[in-house]
């Protein structure tokens, strides 16, 4: 290979970049600095991300308890309801602001050169400064709900990390499949549409045909809002192995989590330095 041809690709903007630490403070800045403008000159701030999820909650407690008559047989159902609408909007926000994201970064992608993936991680990580003040509130609810803290509730960490490796992948692959065809906006909108049916946010798993419910655990999704009741909720709640059929049978979801985070960050980082021209 020549020195011209070496020395332009070691020019391209790629999706990383050579120091990790300077990666990871560009990300964690950009996203507080969405965070804070988010709320500048807003009289009630962090309100506004609170409301969503909680109107959410009351329309579909209202019409799910006392028209549908749902929920009576499901302990401590507004609880589960409430945690259940948090972590999916978490998804939801997440990949819905992600698919765009590197568009709406157009002008600072062509004019600056550092690294393509901290957009949509900055994107993942002001999600998660949401998810993680929206969780104080469910356990306003869970305390107020009169349930007793136990140390299954530790397992809260790990279903929440692998919701967000989950999220990211997601989040990475649309982002850069954007910049390319933008038909993944509203293709996407309606996915999500789907999956909030599809996933036991506003009912749980026991309600499935046997004929599906080992089939719908494999959305990891689905095993996290399962495990999410047994272990915070509910102790005499199925677990995602008692509903998937066996612990060994949880690779299922496992392995779609960890697909889908290789596939969205090998998708990127093949696109990363090709962005700048294709937006």
């Amino acid at each position: 290979m020549s020195v011209d041809a070496t020395s332009m690709r070691t020019r391209e903007p790629m999706a990383v970049g050579g120091d990790l630490r300077r990666f990871w403070n560009l990300t964690l800045t950009l996203a507080a600095t969405d965070f804070k403008l988010r709320f500048f000159g807003s009289a009630l701030g962090y309100v506004w991300t609170l409301m969503r999820p909680l109107l959410l909650f009351g329309v579909l407690y209202v019409v799910f308890t006392e028209v549908v008559r749902f929920g009576g047989q499901v302990k401590h159902y507004p609880v589960y309801l409430l945690t259940a609408i948090v972590l999916f909007t978490f998804f939801s926000e997440t990949t819905g602001r992600g698919v765009t994201s590197l568009v709406e970064r157009e002008n600072l992608l062509r004019k600056v050169r550092f690294p393509r993936l901290v957009i949509p991680l900055a994107v993942a990580l002001h999600s998660l400064f949401n998810l993680g003040l929206n969780l104080i509130v469910v356990f306003v609810f869970v305390f107020a709900s009169g349930i007793e803290p136990r140390a299954s509730w530790l397992e809260l960490v790990p279903l929440v990390a692998l919701l967000v490796v989950f999220t990211t992948g997601v989040t990475m692959l649309l982002s850069a499949l954007y910049v390319r065809y933008r038909d993944m906006q509203p293709i996407w909108e309606v996915a999500l549409q789907i999956l909030f049916y599809a996933s036991p946010v506003i009912y749980v798993t026991s309600t499935f045909p046997d004929r599906i419910e080992k089939e719908a655990m494999a959305n990891p999704i689905t095993a996290v809002l399962t495990q999410m009741r047994h272990a915070l909720i509910d102790p005499t709640a199925p677990t995602a192995a008692d509903s998937i059929g066996g612990a060994a049978l949880l690779l299922i979801p496992l392995a779609v989590v960890l697909v889908a985070f290789a596939l969205g960050a090998w998708v990127f980082m093949r696109e990363a330095p090709r962005i700048a021209e294709d937006l």
